[in-house]
């Protein structure tokens, strides 16, 4: 593949573009690719399936998972793209509406927003005899087919809802939703909630629930650890990225952690609460200022899991009963691309084995941007990766077989999972999960290999 300008008819009537990279989604992730790839010369076509940009960020668009109340839970600085900042009048932690509109400006400041192409969904994605990707558009009115040199997966993995079923779910008179289709808080007015699931989503909608409904119940599985939102005075995850630099072993980072928790949080049992079955680090952080406070004050009642429904009653494995008007279930979501074959990426159904969670061991005409579950904010961490990938592509470009060689050597470190040491408790919550400052560190030497092999091949 050229980074370089054109296009042509190609045999069977597909367009040829196969000079260029096309990047699917204009979400964060699919900006940033964009904006990088650009910036090392190559011609990149954007597509985004809804009418604006900003992807989950946008709550207009069909697959947004964000909610009227939605800000961020990682603070500005370790959110925002490290060449783009975040405005210093903005919070600490921004509305949903505040990050649209940063990544709209990010979108005209580097200039994006006239090249996208809205209202354009990729229907298939099939690959080409020798290399390259064979793209089905659907723009609303007509489709149409064109070739691909580099295919840039950027479409999300928070917007297919992952669905429990209990005994008796069908039956339940009550109304279930899952927190996918949740936007509006009034839904909880006046009535006797459920809220399943202890991840960030599921503890922001107990406590709207808890200022609004008549009665609300949070059920989760096991006990968790709980971060505030400010420790000392400070947004919590730049407290946590101190300890963190200390490079401390990781039993005395995670004390130092649980120690932070106790202190600024409490004792969970104070609040009824069960003592977490695991050390802190070892699930997602969940970051929530207000639960416990809520809790405290009897406006949210602790349960345990779902063991049945019976007619308008919710029935829990301790046998406590409620009946129940609404249950939301708040209980995460699957790694979906439903555009590519089955076999376009290696590993298990919905868990893609990818190396740095970017590149694909084989081929090195597709990759996945933003599929990775950080502990602090992502929009950073998915700068460094698409920094990562144009200079792979470069490589590719100038010296195809140095690119070989680069993949090869990945694919004997697929396991290399960024994690410092943690061993996360086995869940589908986790299976993109890295620890930010170690997944920089790799990115980082990375990008110092290939821009070797770059120099290397330039040399020559």
């Amino acid at each position: 593949m050229d980074a370089v300008h054109g296009h042509g008819p190609h045999g069977s009537g597909s367009e040829n573009r196969r000079d260029r990279v096309l990047v699917v989604g204009a979400g964060s992730s699919g900006l940033a690719a964009a904006k990088n790839l650009r910036e090392r010369g190559f011609v990149v076509d954007l597509v985004e399936r809804d009418a604006a940009i900003g992807g989950n960020w946008n709550i207009d668009a069909d697959r947004s998972r964000v909610y009227d109340s939605t800000h961020m839970i990682s603070s500005k600085p370790f959110t925002q793209f490290p060449d783009f900042p975040m405005p210093d009048g903005d919070p600490d932690y921004l509305h949903h509406t505040q990050v649209r509109a940063y990544l709209e400006r990010y979108a005209a400041h580097f200039g994006l927003d006239d090249r996208v192409e809205l209202h354009t969904e990729v229907v298939s994605c099939r690959p080409l005899a020798t290399t390259g990707w064979r793209v089905t558009l659907d723009d609303g009115a007509s489709h149409s087919t064109r070739d691909y040199g580099h295919l840039v997966v950027a479409n999300g993995h928070n917007w297919s809802p992952k669905w429990p079923s209990y005994p008796g779910q069908t039956q339940f008179t009550g109304e279930l939703l899952h927190a996918a289709d949740h936007r509006r808080a009034d839904r909880f007015d006046g009535r006797r909630v459920v809220v399943v699931g202890a991840g960030n989503t599921g503890c922001d909608l107990a406590v709207e629930s808890a200022q609004r409904a008549t009665a609300t119940y949070h059920s989760t599985r096991r006990a968790y650890w709980y971060a505030p939102k400010y420790a000392f005075g400070r947004p919590s995850d730049q407290v946590s990225d101190l300890i963190f630099s200390l490079r401390l072993p990781m039993r005395i980072t995670q004390a130092l952690f649980q120690t932070t928790a106790r202190l600024t949080v409490g004792r969970h049992e104070r609040f009824g609460l069960p003592s977490p079955d695991h050390r802190f680090l070892e699930t997602h952080p969940i970051v929530n200022q207000q639960l416990l406070y809520y809790v405290g004050h009897g406006a949210v009642t602790p349960v345990g899991d779902i063991a049945r429904f019976e007619g308008d009653e919710v029935v829990f494995t301790d046998g406590t009963r409620v009946t129940a008007d609404l249950v939301v279930f708040a209980t995460g979501y699957l790694i979906r691309l439903p555009f590519l074959p089955d076999d376009a990426l290696p590993g298990e159904p919905g868990r893609p084995r990818l190396y740095r969670n970017l590149l694909h061991p084989d081929r090195g005409d597709i990759s996945v941007v933003g599929l990775i579950q950080p502990d602090s904010g992502q929009f950073c961490l998915v700068h460094w990766q698409t920094v990562l990938l144009a200079r792979f592509l470069e490589l590719q470009c100038l010296d195809p077989g140095a690119a070989d060689e680069f993949l090869s050597t990945a694919r004997g470190r697929l396991d290399e999972r960024s994690l410092d040491g943690l061993a996360l408790l086995d869940s589908t919550r986790h299976y993109v999960e890295v620890e930010h400052a170690q997944y920089i560190r790799a990115l980082a030497d990375d990008i110092r290999e290939l821009e070797a092999r770059l120099a290397t091949a330039v040399a020559a």
